[in-house]
């Protein structure tokens, strides 16, 4: 059997295994779905056998041996979009030349036994075989990464706009308390700001941090000591609503929130849930906090209500610079834009030996749910 005839009589069979690959590159591909594991493999296959049964004369398949032949519209190919929706995934680069390397390999153990062509046939369609496939890997490495070099400019561009909405105030709020005729409540409303702008700026730069050493290829560090989930949600909430003043938060409690773990960092955690919550409540609602514990595992649940999270938008909410769309009228709400703080929440959830999950619907609002081991050992 031609090997064309044999990847779309076997389709199914190639992109289960290719799902299967696909499943084992983690922390990229924890928690998706099928689907989205398997991406465009079908149309990938499709347009591979199609290559292969392309005709091409000496001088064409010599420009495609230089990456100097590229299709007619190579840009909206399955394998180009399959590249960003892998970065969009969280994939990093070797991530997904690993896929074609699986599937180069996977193709040739499943045709190979089944064929019966003659040597020069069998030769031929291998190397057609192999132009096709790295053929694809290139527009597959060509979005993967101009949407790298987007990112990077994007993530430059939300950095200064965020700092220097903090750092404006901060100037102006100097230059008010240099004056001598300033009032003593108009400088504690000043104060105030100061104070709330450090503390944006704060979180800001402790998530910077945090992404950074991830990106290092480092986990975030945690060095567990006695603590109580109880005081770390209290002062989460006091922190958060020096940023948030016009956000009501509730704190409610049940059973020992006592353990072992890094009380630095959870506060980290509860604090950035805390932020995103209030961030996208519902106007003049409330942001319930609720922790519990059991005999081997500590639960933090935080609430909101507002806007359903789309389903589409569940598997890519904790990916840096991932940022939902807020509705068209802004107010002056200070916040964090970079899309780090939830992705930081489930890299300390990570190393802590936890999970973080999020469900949303438009009843009963969007709840974050963090679970932790009470003990964490290292």
């Amino acid at each position: 059997m031609k090997l064309s005839q044999f990847i779309n009589s076997h389709s199914a069979e190639i992109i289960a295994e290719w799902e299967s690959f696909a499943r084992t590159q983690l922390p990229a591909a924890d928690g998706m779905s099928d689907l989205a594991l398997r991406n465009h493999a079908g149309h990938i296959l499709k347009a591979i056998a199609l290559n292969i049964d392309t005709e091409q004369d000496v001088e064409r398949q010599y420009l495609k041996s230089r990456g100097q032949a590229s299709e007619p519209e190579s840009s909206q190919s399955a394998a180009a979009v399959h590249g960003s929706l892998r970065h969009a995934s969280g994939f990093t680069l070797l991530q997904l030349t690993a896929e074609y390397r699986a599937l180069r390999a996977t193709v040739m153990r499943l045709w190979l036994p089944r064929n019966s062509q003659s040597g020069d046939a069998t030769t031929n369609d291998i190397v057609r075989f192999n132009e096709a496939i790295d053929q694809a890997l290139a527009e597959s490495v060509v979005t993967y990464s101009g949407r790298v070099a987007h990112t990077r400019d994007l993530f430059l561009a939300i950095l200064g706009h965020d700092l220097r909405g903090p750092l404006a105030t901060m100037a102006v709020a100097g230059e008010l308390l240099q004056r001598p005729d300033l009032a003593d409540d108009r400088r504690l409303d000043v104060g105030a700001k100061v104070d709330r702008n450090a503390r944006l700026m704060r979180a800001i730069i402790d998530d910077l941090l945090g992404f950074a050493r991830v990106q290092l290829g480092s986990t975030i560090p945690v060095k567990p000591a006695p603590g109580d989930l109880r005081e770390i949600c209290e002062t989460a909430i006091e922190s958060s609503n020096a940023v948030y003043p016009d956000c009501s938060f509730l704190f409610s409690a049940k059973g020992d929130l006592t353990g072992s773990f890094d009380s630095i960092r959870l506060h980290q955690l509860v604090t950035n849930l805390l932020l995103n919550a209030a961030q996208y409540r519902a106007k003049d609602s409330q942001v319930a906090v609720i922790g519990e514990g059991d005999a081997d595992l500590l639960t933090i649940r935080v609430h909101n209500q507002g806007k359903k999270i789309p389903e589409e938008s569940l598997e890519a909410i904790f990916t840096p610079l991932a940022q939902l769309a807020k509705d068209a009228q802004e107010d002056p709400r200070p916040k964090t834009s970079l899309g780090l703080g939830l992705f930081i929440a489930r890299e300390i959830a990570s190393a802590h030996g936890g999970t973080i999950t999020v469900r949303s619907n438009d009843e009963e609002g969007t709840e974050f749910r963090v679970l932790l081991p009470r003990t964490v050992r290292h």
